[in-house]
């Protein structure tokens, strides 16, 4: 992997150059502590230096609601008008959501390939960008931290300049195109990155031990926990809704008023609904809350490691942020493994 330098004073003119690979999304500031990624067309209003967005990039890939395709008596089925080849460059994803992508990657890869999404994800362009972590976020116990591969570049601060890393022919084009802009890196760039590297560990403030969490879950999947966070929960699915990794939805048709034409659309669900779990007949399998709460935090850290190898949560604390009962994962876990708990 090839490395460079981008000086800061020259990172205007470098994002101001990208706009020829497609249409520049980046970090906002929406107040004071809340960011979001939106189009930019003013690139003062970039925020690099930014904790974490209210919803993830995941939103770019697999809108909160979208069509899928119309339909009607004489056209039969006709695909969305939406331009899925409509080419993105997104700006400014820390390494937590970047896993967060390769984890849907996994996911809408398997047996049933979800065409619209890789659509999206082969016409979207991802720069990364190093971040310093706040009191909620714990991708280091997650091992998301840091990142190898899955975008085109990636920006890593080093106070006067940013090392960049060059991961894909993409990224290679892109700092080709602006070749005047960067420079080599020196001894005094590589002591800078490994100083700046050792100092980030020390701003991690909680930790989750992973060591045979799937197997303590196993052993407490009766424990009166479930019912604590039961009682707490609101099943207001704001953690599914802002999880970089939560990929469920609903599909539905949408009729138009003369009952023959409209289109199938789908939209972000979340099993903490208390509608998720019900079918036919009005059986609800998960009608208490408890039930709801256990099965997403088995779902994230117990049914996705038996599947796929590793959990599906990257620590980027954006559940415990946004939850309005306060209800923190980290604690969830802690108790859980505890051994005085019971």
């Amino acid at each position: 992997m090839q490395i460079v330098k981008l000086p800061k004073e020259n990172l205007d003119k470098f994002m101001g150059g990208l706009s020829k690979f497609g249409e520049i999304h980046a970090p906002i500031k929406k107040d004071e502590n809340t960011y979001l990624f939106s189009k930019i067309e003013d690139l003062s209003k970039i925020e690099l230096n930014y904790n974490r967005t209210i919803l993830p990039p995941k939103k770019y890939f697999l809108p909160p609601n979208e069509t899928m395709f119309r339909f009607s008596p004489e056209k039969g089925y006709e695909p969305p008008q939406d331009n899925l080849n409509k080419k993105y460059v997104l700006l400014g994803v820390h390494s937590c959501d970047i896993h967060g992508l390769k984890i849907l990657d996994l996911v809408f890869s398997g047996t049933y390939v979800d065409n619209y999404y890789f659509t999206r994800r082969k016409n979207t362009s991802i720069i990364g960008v190093s971040c310093i972590p706040d009191d909620m976020c714990f991708c280091r116990s997650m091992e998301t931290d840091f990142v190898e591969d899955g975008f085109d570049l990636f920006l890593s601060d080093i106070d006067d300049s940013y090392l960049v890393r060059i991961a894909t022919s993409l990224g290679d084009d892109m700092v080709r195109a602006n070749q005047s802009l960067f420079k080599e890196v020196d001894k005094e760039d590589i002591a800078e990155y490994k100083r700046k590297s050792n100092e980030r560990k020390n701003y991690f403030k909680i930790d989750l031990e992973l060591y045979n969490l799937p197997e303590i879950m196993d052993l407490e999947y009766e424990s009166k926990i479930w019912e604590e966070i039961g009682e707490k929960c609101l099943s207001c699915g704001t953690c599914s809704m802002v999880c970089p990794t939560c990929y469920c939805y609903d599909v539905f048709d949408q009729l138009n008023l003369d009952g023959k034409t409209g289109e199938r659309r789908r939209q972000w669900d979340s099993c903490l609904f208390k509608d998720y779990a019900l079918v036919a007949g009005g059986l609800n399998f998960r009608s208490e809350r408890s039930a709801r709460v256990k099965n997403r935090y088995f779902h994230k850290q117990r049914g996705f490691v038996a599947q796929y190898g590793r959990p599906s949560c990257v620590g980027c604390g954006r559940c415990i942020q946004s939850c309005p009962a306060k209800i923190d994962i980290v604690e969830v876990m802690t108790k859980i493994r505890s051994a005085s708990y019971e």
